[in-house]
């Protein structure tokens, strides 16, 4: 188990990432260092009023406790009150203009240590995914995202993607709404079963992918025409966006849980939201036509 390796990995993709959007917004990301009291902290990148995106974040954070949050431990009871750390980068973009996608992209790896020291009896896993919410959609955005996630899978192990796509669709979904949150992607999470080395694989195979999977969609895309109608169903479905954040993601909840940065957590929420009391687009408008065709599972690739 190296975990300097991963360290090393995850600064290094932020680092990717980041030069890239940056070149492409053409406004920098601010950079935040910050530390945890209870031990370990991380490093945030963000743009906010960017030319591209409205608000972007890119977060690496590498923390460490004494006794494990609930939402760690609840589905593995047996690591309740060992020491702990956890590493990972997690993004989310939110441009400006409608007709791009929001994206989200997490990797991340985690250990508990064994009460009595023995590095053997540490529990490990790697967790990770990306998906795509988009706003107004495009069938060959879809097909595009998807279909780079399934090669860069498919390269380790074909059978990966087909479990980790399915995955997806099942958590990226608001229960209290009976909806997707978008269209999906890959998903994994507590992943130790193959070793190590072909875990910690895994992961840099779902990061590598995140730019050639995310940024031709961009290219596409940032340059067409939008009004206030298509700002205003924007601002209605990030509404969708922050409820899954808030009520369901196992990230946002270990993150609150274990004492960590709230700026740094909640990065993640859109600028601008909206709700409205039991709306419903016009049957026939484009609106409409995201929840029809494109909110529900697909094989997309």
């Amino acid at each position: 188990m190296d975990i300097a390796a991963v360290r090393a990995y995850l600064t290094g993709l932020q680092d990717r990432i980041v030069g890239r959007f940056a070149e492409l917004d053409g406004k920098p990301f601010l950079r935040d260092e910050w530390k945890r009291p209870e031990g370990g902290g991380g490093v945030s990148r963000l743009v906010e009023e960017g030319n591209l995106l409205e608000r972007g974040g890119v977060g690496f954070s590498h923390v460490m406790g004494q006794k494990l949050p609930p939402s760690a431990s609840a589905h593995r009871p047996e690591i309740a009150g060992r020491p702990w750390e956890a590493m990972g980068v997690s993004l989310v973009f939110h441009p400006r203009n409608p007709y791009v996608p929001t994206v989200h992209m997490n990797v991340r790896f985690f250990a508990a240590k064994s009460p009595d020291g023995d590095p053997a009896k540490a529990v490990w896993w790697f967790g990770g995914g990306m998906d795509l919410t988009p706003y107004y959609g495009f069938e060959e955005d879809c097909a595009h995202f998807h279909r780079v996630n399934r090669e860069a899978l498919d390269a380790i192990d074909p059978q990966l993607h087909p479990r980790f796509k399915k995955w997806c669709d099942e958590y990226f979904y608001n229960k209290h709404r009976q909806e997707p949150r978008g269209i999906g992607g890959t998903f994994f999470d507590d992943l130790s079963e193959p070793g190590f080395e072909k875990c910690f694989a895994i992961q840099r195979a779902v990061g590598d992918a995140f730019l050639p999977a995310y940024e031709p969609i961009v290219l596409r895309r940032r340059d067409i025409p939008y009004g206030e109608r298509e700002r205003d169903f924007q601002a209605y479905r990030r509404g969708r966006y922050v409820e899954f954040n808030l009520v369901w993601d196992r990230g946002t909840h270990f993150g609150l849980q274990s004492g960590g940065r709230t700026e740094s957590i909640l990065m993640s929420l859109p600028p601008v939201v909206k709700w409205r009391y039991d709306w419903k687009p016009a049957p026939g408008t484009p609106e409409a036509r995201l929840y029809t065709d494109f909110l529900v599972p697909k094989d997309w690739a």
